[in-house]
């Protein structure tokens, strides 16, 4: 059998939100079976508990955005997006995320950073089925048109890859790959995908400051890229890191499914608003989709079965 996971023990991150630039303390516990990931604000004098769903998502603009009932005026956890990633890299169902402030903190702008403190604390497996959601037919989902057409679709796949190509308009991001694709039963995850950062254009990164967003940003915690290079010391980590972190956010932004998918998705030049909407569509035509389990676990696709290793 193929069994849900959960931590071994609890651990503790400190941090900046991107975008408050507020201090912010993370506490990742272990959860019961078929909890799922629920975040906890546990700065609010009555703790308000908020699970990670489709229909919890409240805002997609700058990140993945959750609150109770997805109600936009109730409290809210934002940029969880990497958590997520990192939570569905390891393969890991059930977590409690106690926080206190509204924003996950970015740590060092790519996953790396929780996949440590997830296996630092250790991988627990279940005594239950892990339960997945099988993609039965195509979805897709456009937006735009000419040069700003985006879409992204979800495919019946006897696994789970992804597959993502970008376009910018700046030389920089331009000279690096353009399309990658992942396979997440490869056992690849932390290596290929965890490290890719977050990144900005310097023009956009001054509009948004002047509209007290990415506060807490800085080339610590992300690729930061003028007119024609990137400006960061170090350069890039990865040569395509651009399209790898769109992969990563992909795949926390699929996380919100409330399982790991089984499907090929496929993406052009989308983003949070867009993954959202493909998983609302899937989600809204039963035939499309199915839950299921591997009491076999040979019956799974190659690689599922496997604890990722450790550090």
């Amino acid at each position: 059998m193929i069994h849900q996971r959960t931590l071994k023990s609890l651990t503790k991150a400190v941090g900046v939100g991107i975008h408050s630039g507020q201090r912010v303390e993370l506490t990742l516990r272990p959860a019961p079976v078929d909890t799922g990931i629920v975040f906890r604000r546990v700065d609010l004098n009555t703790p308000v508990d908020i699970p990670v769903r489709v229909d919890t998502v409240c805002d997609t603009r700058m990140a993945t955005t959750v609150s109770p009932g997805g109600d936009p005026g109730a409290p809210k956890v934002q940029t969880i997006e990497h958590l997520l990633s990192a939570c569905a890299g390891l393969g890991l169902d059930n977590l409690y995320v106690d926080i206190n402030a509204d924003e996950v903190p970015i740590l060092d702008g790519s996953a790396a950073s929780f996949v440590y403190l997830l296996q630092s604390a250790g991988i627990d497996l279940q005594p239950a089925a892990k339960r997945f959601l099988r993609v039965k037919k195509e979805v897709e989902v456009r937006q735009g048109e000419g040069k700003r057409l985006m879409w992204a679709k979800l495919s019946p796949h006897h696994g789970y890859t992804l597959s993502f190509e970008i376009e910018f308009d700046n030389p920089a991001v331009s000279a690096t790959g353009q399309q990658y694709v992942f396979d997440m039963g490869s056992g690849q995850y932390k290596r290929e995908i965890a490290r890719a950062r977050t990144f900005g254009m310097t023009s956009d990164i001054e509009l948004m400051r002047s509209r007290g967003l990415t506060l807490g940003g800085s080339m610590d915690n992300a690729i930061v890229v003028d007119d024609y290079k990137v400006l960061n010391a170090e350069g890039l980590r990865y040569d395509d890191e651009f399209v790898k972190h769109k992969i990563l956010d992909a795949i926390g932004d699929m996380q919100v499914a409330g399982y790991p998918l089984l499907a090929a998705y496929t993406s052009f030049k989308g983003g949070h608003a867009l993954n959202n909407k493909l998983l609302r569509a899937l989600l809204a035509d039963p035939s499309a989709y199915e839950i299921v389990s591997f009491e076999d676990a040979t019956q799974a696709p190659k690689g599922f079965a496997e604890l990722a290793p450790a550090w």
